[in-house]
């Protein structure tokens, strides 16, 4: 019997690729993509699918109540991906991260309780517990200490689904990933950034020393976690999705120069942003008790990721727009001009 999935924020990185992944690994799925098409949603992300008799396209924003409610009524599984995501941007304007995350969410959650719908899948991120030390990872049941505007709308959003979940009875679950990469990611991320740059033989703006360390979860394997949890998950919980692919985004611009053949010189020390955390490390036992392991590891990934944007020159440099190079200018041309590149590298 086929399904219908409401899935919103589908034209992003994470939900285009999901949507990929769906239409592909089930054949019985019929997809309804809700995007709003900000500065991040890419239709081109989906042309290989736009003929598909199984995927519609709606242009909207999900803090639409009328617009959610009518779409909700023929779906049978939720798909929440669209959000605010750029920590930099949430530094410039918090308040849109409020409005889309936290509000939107909340329309999302009542309409998906007055549809009666089956599952409803919130994406969250490692990001709302907070900086991690040395040694320890997170685990679902530990306090929330989001330290961003981006990372506290996500967790005001994860409280929205906790409050449907408890009073309601709505069956959410929820993802918390680790730090995606892959095809298809906007050119404001680390990889993409870094990698165009290398490739227009611009500098590599990192953050103070570099030595902020991440897990890097290639997209294609949280997809893979995303449609497990959806399907498998238990209704309430919470599931922390990690590979273990440490590495400090030094040794990442290291990797993506060595991967284009740039020389290291490019890259450049900037001043750091506002309450960056330095360590994000999650706990993914839960997760993987249901089957789930990741199948790259961060080489790989990131390999992948760079390779992808080698190949799609198109794609990327229609991104990198007079919009885009505004918002580098505000971010980085004033960290860039204060900087010295570091020839040790």
């Amino acid at each position: 019997m086929a399904s219908t999935y409401l899935i919103t924020g589908g034209c992003g990185f994470i939900g285009s690729n999901f949507i990929l992944r769906l239409l592909r690994q089930r054949q019985d799925a019929n997809v309804i993509n809700l995007d709003k098409l900000t500065y991040a949603g890419n239709q081109d992300n989906l042309r290989d699918i736009a003929g598909d008799p199984r995927y519609r396209f709606v242009q909207g924003d999900i803090t639409d109540a009328a617009l959610v409610g009518e779409l909700m009524e023929g779906a049978d599984r939720v798909v929440n991906f669209a959000a605010e995501t750029h920590v930099d941007r949430s530094l410039m304007e918090p308040g849109a991260f409020i409005q889309t995350d936290v509000y939107g969410t909340y329309v999302l959650l009542e309409a998906a309780r007055q549809a009666r719908v089956e599952r409803f899948l919130h994406m969250s991120t490692d990001e709302v517990y907070g900086d991690v030390p040395e040694g320890q990872t997170s685990r679902e049941t530990d306090a929330l200490n989001p330290r961003s505007p981006y990372a506290a709308s996500k967790a005001g959003a994860e409280m929205q689904c906790r409050a449907y979940i408890e009073t309601y009875g709505l069956p959410v679950v929820i993802a918390r990933p680790a730090n995606n990469v892959g095809p298809r990611q906007h050119v404001e991320k680390l990889v993409p950034l870094f990698t165009t740059n290398a490739l227009r033989d611009e500098p590599l703006p990192v953050y103070g020393d570099g030595r902020q360390q991440r897990d890097w979860l290639f997209v294609e394997d949280n997809c893979e976690a995303l449609d497990l949890i959806l399907h498998e998950g238990e209704p309430g919980e919470v599931y922390n999705v990690g590979a273990g692919n440490h590495l400090y985004n030094i040794d990442v611009a290291h990797l993506i120069l060595d991967l284009t053949e740039k020389p290291r010189s490019l890259i450049t020390h900037v001043e750091d942003r506002a309450g960056h955390d330095r360590r994000y490390a999650v706990n993914s036992d839960k997760l993987r008790a249901l089957g789930w392991a990741p199948r790259h590891d961060a080489t790989a990934g990131i390999q992948k990721a760079v390779e992808w944007y080698l190949q799609n020159r198109w794609w990327w440099e229609k991104v990198r727009d007079e919009s885009f190079q505004e918002y580098y200018d505000k971010q980085y041309g004033k960290r860039l001009a204060e900087a010295k590149p570091d020839h040790r590298e």
